[in-house]
């Protein structure tokens, strides 16, 4: 990460899934990275964003950790206990709308709130949270996928205005959101064999050398793994 400081500091959320293991591995291995908080589910502290107060305890925790040169967020859900993406209206059901937005908007929401005052001041700091091409409104042509969607064109929204306030008080941060395309992963697992689908190892490679090129010009925006900006 040529752009971020020498010594900078890097918290993955989300670190249990595959994409965002792979993505606390590579910044391990990057010299010029002083520090690399990964945590998930089963860390300590834990996050998880099925649990809003995890959030909170755990930036409490972190405080003196920082200041943070690069936030990642890498969660997303797509199916679980409460079903698979719907193809029609008439499968939406308020349970599994509820746990999409819970993990997909609402989750990265808050870590947003209790992680950007944590940023690095007077200097370059990102924020990355992982959203997904098919949370493009202007991009969707084939339908179906409505928790989904949802839930990810909210969060890119959140994005979006986060990238706004953060601008007022720290000039130099990026916030973006990120498609990092199909990963070989839990999230796509149902899915292999009608789409092509990537290491997760590469996904990152992407995904980082991306960030890296983004500056607080492109901040609020929508960008794709191969560094090809997305339409809202």
């Amino acid at each position: 990460m040529q752009s971020l400081p020498p010594g900078y500091r890097a918290l993955v959320l989300g670190a249990s899934g595959a994409l965002g293991s792979a993505l606390a591995a590579q910044l391990r291995d990057d010299p010029r990275c002083a520090k690399v908080l990964a945590l998930g589910r089963s860390s300590t502290p834990a996050v998880d964003f099925n649990a809003p107060a995890t959030l909170d305890e755990a930036a409490h925790s972190l405080a003196t950790h920082g200041p943070w040169n690069l936030v990642l967020v890498a969660t997303g859900m797509l199916h679980g206990p409460t079903g698979m993406p719907e193809k029609r209206l008439a499968g939406l059901r308020a349970e599994h709308m509820a746990a999409s937005f819970a993990v997909n908007t609402i989750g990265p929401a808050l870590a947003l709130a209790h992680f950007a005052p944590q940023l690095a001041q007077g200097e370059r700091s990102v924020v990355a949270v992982l959203s997904a091409k098919v949370g493009s409104i202007g991009d969707n042509r084939l339908g179906g996928w409505y928790s989904y969607r949802a839930s990810k064109a909210a969060l890119n929204m959140v994005v979006k205005t986060a990238a706004i306030e953060l601008a007022r008080t720290h000039p130099q941060a990026v916030v973006a959101a990120l498609h990092p395309g199909t990963v070989d992963s839990a999230l796509s697992a149902p899915f292999r064999g009608t789409k092509i689908w990537r290491p997760a190892r590469d996904a990152a490679h992407d995904l980082l050398a991306v960030i890296d090129g983004l500056q607080p010009q492109d901040s609020g925006g929508f960008w794709a793994y191969d560094g090809q900006r997305l339409p809202w």
